[in-house]
């Protein structure tokens, strides 16, 4: 049993645990408010430029060179440090976007030249089939380019949709950023115990349910990426055999000079078992491939500093 010491020296780990992440919330909060002033291009090519210098001297650095050391062993030490630095670019970009998350989206279909965004071709007509059809959906997405952007653009063309997100650990950054999405983004479903029940309602009510779909999940099932077995999150097949709809993927590539493009998916067809029901880690499989497709179409705009791999 704890003496009274021990209770003591907890609590006041704790309670400096909360005045750390008290003071820390309000000077990131405090830095986004301050960075809305400043303009977006020159903000977020400087956040760009930044991380590309800091991030090689960060652990997670390390963690993003074996990676990909592990996913291309044909790869040249040379290669990989090019890919590791657009990953941080890319990073540094990221970070600084989230200031202007409800300035971002830009499309004029009457100048699509000129705006900020761009669609491949066809994406944006199945945007709007989904809107029209009165079917739910799932749809999945990766930490590729912006993540952000894919709701953003479920947004902008009018679907209704349901968004998990993972919350920030700290209170005054998540009540920031569910207020900036809350703007443009729908409903908002923050991952834990009742997710599940709560994006299967969603479903059921004819919402588009949209989650990234590309970590490593300890209770996930086992799938095959980059040629290495890992494990996959299964809540887009468990939901899609919960409630038969449409599976489609999303991804955002990072274009020259500022700008996006957009590139939603056909339908994915799931695998099915012998009865007709979803198999969920074929499944899963199918849509991880999708996933390794996209990355290895652009390597820089991923983030490879977590461990996909355990």
């Amino acid at each position: 049993m704890p003496t009274t010491t021990q209770l003591f020296a907890l609590r006041l780990r704790r309670f400096g645990k909360r005045v750390t992440n008290a003071v820390f919330g309000w000077l990131a909060v405090g830095a986004l408010r301050v960075a809305r002033w400043i303009k977006a291009d020159v903000m977020i090519d400087a956040a760009g430029w930044l991380l590309r210098k800091v991030g090689p001297l960060l652990p997670e650095h390390r963690v993003g060179r074996a990676n990909l050391a592990a996913a291309y062993p044909e790869k040249s030490a040379a290669e990989i440090d090019g890919i590791l630095r657009g990953v941080w670019d890319n990073l540094g970009r990221v970070g600084a976007e989230f200031a202007y998350l409800d300035r971002l989206w830009d499309f004029d279909p009457a100048q699509p030249e000129n705006s900020r965004v761009e669609f491949t071709p066809g994406s944006e007509e199945r945007f709007s089939q989904l809107r029209d059809d009165g079917k739910p959906a799932l749809i999945f997405a990766a930490h590729l380019a912006n993540w952000e952007m894919p709701a953003l653009a479920a947004a902008a063309h009018g679907l209704d949709t349901a968004i998990l997100y993972r919350r920030p650990n700290i209170g005054n950054v998540d009540r920031w950023v569910r207020e900036l999405r809350s703007t443009s983004m729908g409903t908002l479903i923050p991952t834990g115990l009742d997710a599940p029940v709560k994006a299967a309602e969603a479903l059921e009510r004819g919402l588009h349910v949209g989650m990234l779909a590309d970590q490593y999940a300890r209770q996930g099932v086992d799938v095959t990426f980059f040629g290495r077995r890992t494990k996959a999150n299964s809540f887009v097949a468990r939901l899609a055999r919960h409630v038969d709809c449409p599976i489609h993927g999303v991804r955002v590539i990072r274009l020259p000079g500022r700008r996006f493009r957009v590139d939603l998916t056909e339908a994915i067809e799931p695998v099915r078992d012998s009865g007709g029901q979803i198999d969920v880690p074929a499944t899963m499989q199918v849509i991880t491939s999708a996933i390794e497709g996209w990355v290895r179409e652009h390597p820089e705009q991923w983030l490879w500093l977590h461990r996909r791999w355990r």
